[in-house]
């Protein structure tokens, strides 16, 4: 596929078919999607209508069966498993709803994994800042059993920015939130996307958030519509 220098995700006619007990599921249905450097995105739709799916594609956790992907410039199709560990390490971060910190690491170790998986050296001074960064400088050392909900995602989001990712995908990240904890994590996530000019494409069922992103996507039964 053809790769536009500014565009941070081209998606070209892709697909996704999965097989199951019920026989073959079309979970994509020929998604084209062009999302420029910088831009926030917020992708709206119904439950199964393949939202996170196409977030997995894009970040290269998932192969599509028909199409092109590219994310950050480079084309996803043409590399191995060890080349997508590679590209995600260097260009994503990646929010969810559940957290997804390893429970016997503490906030500081949390957000240094994917630094010392690189190879930095100061990944822990690193760590550090960007928890002081999201208000967390006093709870280096707690574990994520020992924090709140708003905290378990605030160390989430440092952990998705100390990379200083060129990509940031948030996969409901308020989901399992209050409503003013959410409100506070997002008005966080929106002031880091800022201040780094991270494009950011978000998931979200809340119409408020949706409209506070540059541009918003609609997915319904696999395509966007």
């Amino acid at each position: 596929m053809t790769l536009n220098d500014n565009s941070a995700v081209e998606l070209k006619d892709v697909h996704l078919k999965l097989t199951s007990e019920a026989g073959q599921v079309n979970i994509l249905r020929g998604l084209n999607l062009e999302i420029n450097r910088g831009e926030t995105v917020g992708i709206v739709g119904p439950s199964g209508s393949g939202k996170t799916t196409m977030l997995m594609i894009i970040a290269g956790l998932e192969r599509p069966s028909q199409g092109g992907v590219a994310t950050a410039g480079i084309a996803l199709n043409d590399l191995d498993e060890d080349g997508l560990a590679s590209f995600r390490r260097d260009h994503v971060g990646i929010v969810f709803q559940d957290f997804h910190l390893i429970p016997t690491m503490t906030a500081l170790e949390n957000v240094a994994v994917p630094l010392e998986f690189a190879g930095d050296k100061g990944a822990f001074e690193k760590a550090k800042e960007q928890l002081e960064a999201v208000g967390l400088g006093h709870r280096l050392s707690h574990y994520p059993g020992q924090l709140s909900g708003g905290e378990q995602q605030r160390v989430a989001l440092a952990r998705a920015f100390v990379t200083e990712p060129s990509l940031l995908l948030a996969d409901e990240p308020t989901g399992n939130l209050d409503g003013e904890t959410g409100k506070a994590v997002m008005e966080l996530l929106f002031d880091l996307q800022a201040r780094k000019n991270t494009t950011l494409m978000l998931i979200t069922h809340d119409p408020a958030l949706a409209a506070r992103c540059g541009r918003e996507i609609r997915i319904e039964d696999g395509k966007i519509v």
